[in-house]
């Protein structure tokens, strides 16, 4: 009954910008710790960024720390992911995914709830 539902999704040249959606449907949102993380063809799932219920902290690896940048709205039940200055080592697929705590973190098994994904594509 919980659902998560990513979108923003597309084909973008590299340098330029986009921003990620996912609404949550089903759960305690504003209780709920969010997070992205990615997934390309041969690789691991990687983990991006990490939000608290409150969005007062946020949390992402130093690889990616300056471009990409996590944020929420819990009267919209929405999370979402700002990427910028876009390379094409970003091209993945990103999910979006909800804890059952409300803290942030940044390891998969830490999250219960798992969107579909949604496909960026960075073209050099």
């Amino acid at each position: 009954q919980v659902q998560l539902v990513e979108s923003g999704g597309r084909l973008v040249q590299a340098g330029g910008s986009l921003r990620l959606s996912c609404a949550a449907s089903g759960l305690s949102f504003s209780s709920s710790g969010m997070g992205w993380f990615r997934q390309a063809p041969g690789k691991e799932r990687e983990f991006v960024a990490t939000i608290d219920w409150s969005g007062d902290n946020t949390y992402s690896p130093d690889s990616l720390k300056g471009r990409f940048a996590i944020s929420r709205d819990n009267a919209k039940n929405m999370v979402y992911l700002q990427m910028n200055s876009l390379k094409p080592e970003d091209t993945a697929i990103y999910y979006c995914a909800a804890r059952r705590f409300g803290g942030s973190a940044a390891l998969p098994h830490h999250y219960t709830y798992w969107g579909q994904g949604t496909q960026v594509t960075v073209s050099s």
